[in-house]
C-alpha cells in the first residue's frame, strides 16, 4: 500500500509538472472562471435600461415635451432620435437605429384630459373612445427583452406628469409590436443561433488547421509546396465556406419548418452577410491556429472566444443592456455585427446598405485577420 501510495505520488507530482510547464492551459484555468464571473457579474443584465428610442411628436406642445421627459425619467428608455414622420420612424426601427418609437399625437392635450388618470372622475365602465391611450408605442418585437421592457411602460401612471391620482385600469400608451407581435422566443433565437453555430464551428475547425499539420507530420509537405503563406492560408479557408453555408440553411430552413420563423429578407443579401461573417469567423480561428502549439492549446482558446461571442453578441441577453465597456469588446466581436445582420435581414427585411458599417466592419476584419495570420505562419520546422 505504501509503494503504491509513492507511485500515485509521483504521477501526481508529473501532472503538476506539466501542467506548470504547459502555460496555456493553466492560463485558461484562471481566466474561464474569471472571465465568466466579470460577464454574468458585471456585463450581463436583464433588467434592461436606456434602450435607444426615437419620438414623433405631433403636436409639439409644452406637454408633449413635458410627457417626452416623464418617459425618459423612467431610465427604462433613453431619446436618441427625434422623426418628422411615421414612415421614417418605421425605417428607423427595421434598420436597429432604435428599438422602439413613441409618437405622440397632435390631440394629446384633449386625449390627456379624458383619461381617467387625471382625476377626471369618469367611471371604469366609459366607452374606450373617450378614454383612449394619450400615445402610442411602435416597439421592434424581434427582441423579447426589449419588448416586455416597453410594454411595461404601458400603464405608467400620470400622477408624476399632473400631480394627480393614479388610475391603473386604463392604459396610458398603446403599444404595436412589429415583427414579432406574439412575442414568440424562437423568432429571436433562431436567427441569432446562426451566429453561434457558425461562430462555434468555424473557429473550431481552423484553429487546429495548423498545428493539426504539425502533429501529423505534414509540416514538411506544405514548407516545400511552391506556394506562399497567404496561398496557404486562402487554401485552408474555402472548404470550410460551403460547410457554413450548409449550416446556414439547414438552421433557418428547420426553423421555419419546425418554428414557423419568417423569412422576409433577401436571399443576396443574406448570403453575402453570411460569406462575409463565415471569412471573418475562419481568419480568426487561423490566427488562433499560428498562435496554438497544439490541438488541446486550440480547443481552449476557441472556448475562450467563443463565451463572450454568446454572451455579448445580443443572442441571449439584450446589447443595449450592457455597460458601455461591455459594449466595446463586443463590437469587437464578429458575431455581434452578423447578429444583427441576420436578424435585419431575416425578420425586418432590412437592405444592406442601411447596415453597412456591420458588413465593412466583417470585411476590414477578415481581411486584416488574413493578413496577421499569413505574416504568423513561418515556411519552417522551428
Amino acid at each position: 500500500m505504501r509503494a503504491s501510495l509513492w507511485r500515485v505520488f509521483a504521477i501526481f507530482n508529473k501532472e503538476l509538472l506539466q501542467l506548470k510547464r504547459d502555460k496555456m492551459t493553466f492560463g485558461m484555468v484562471v481566466m474561464i472562471p474569471l472571465i465568466q464571473l466579470m460577464l454574468f457579474g458585471y456585463a450581463i443584465n436583464t433588467n434592461v435600461k436606456d434602450i435607444p428610442v426615437g419620438v414623433v411628436d405631433h403636436s409639439q406642445t409644452a406637454l408633449s415635451r413635458v410627457l417626452i421627459q416623464t418617459v425618459q425619467a423612467t431610465n427604462v428608455v433613453n431619446f436618441t432620435q427625434q422623426f418628422t414622420s411615421l414612415e421614417q420612424a418605421q425605417r428607423a426601427i427595421a434598420s436597429a437605429k432604435v428599438r422602439a418609437v413613441l409618437f405622440i399625437p397632435k390631440d394629446v392635450d384633449n386625449r390627456l384630459v379624458q383619461h381617467p388618470s387625471v382625476g377626471l372622475g369618469l367611471p371604469e365602465s366609459v366607452s374606450e373612445t373617450v378614454t383612449r391611450p394619450i400615445a402610442q408605442w411602435l416597439v421592434d418585437g424581434s427582441d423579447t427583452v426589449i419588448a416586455s421592457s416597453i410594454k411595461a411602460l404601458r400603464m405608467m401612471p400620470l400622477n408624476e406628469l399632473l400631480d394627480k391620482p393614479a388610475n391603473r385600469t386604463f392604459p396610458t400608451f398603446e403599444v404595436t409590436l412589429f415583427y414579432n407581435p406574439e412575442q414568440r422566443t424562437a423568432v429571436n433565437i433562431v436567427p441569432g443561433l446562426v451566429a453561434v453555430i457558425l461562430t462555434m464551428t468555424m473557429i473550431m475547425f481552423t484553429s487546429a488547421a495548423i498545428v493539426r499539420e504539425q502533429e501529423r507530420g505534414n509540416m514538411e509537405l506544405l514548407i516545400t509546396l511552391p506556394l506562399s503563406s497567404l496561398e496557404l492560408m486562402l487554401g485552408k479557408v474555402i472548404p470550410y465556406v460551403f460547410i457554413g453555408f450548409v449550416q446556414l440553411f439547414i438552421i433557418l430552413g428547420m426553423g421555419h419548418i419546425l418554428f414557423n420563423i419568417p423569412f422576409g429578407g433577401n436571399l443576396a443579401a443574406l448570403a453575402l452577410a453570411t460569406l462575409l461573417f463565415i471569412c471573418a469567423s475562419l481568419v480568426l480561428g487561423l490566427v488562433l491556429s499560428t498562435i496554438a502549439k497544439n490541438q488541446l492549446q486550440a480547443m481552449q482558446m476557441t472556448v475562450f472566444i467563443l463565451l463572450p461571442s454568446i454572451l455579448l453578441s445580443g443572442f441571449m441577453f439584450p446589447y443595449e443592456g450592457m455597460p458601455i465597456v461591455a459594449q466595446w469588446i463586443a463590437q469587437c466581436l464578429p458575431a455581434t455585427h452578423f447578429m444583427r445582420l441576420i436578424r435585419g435581414i431575416v425578420l425586418r427585411d432590412v437592405e444592406l446598405l442601411n447596415m453597412a458599417m456591420d458588413l465593412l466592419w466583417l470585411f476590414a476584419f477578415t481581411v486584416i485577420g488574413l493578413l496577421v495570420a499569413a505574416m504568423r505562419f513561418k515556411k519552417t520546422l522551428d
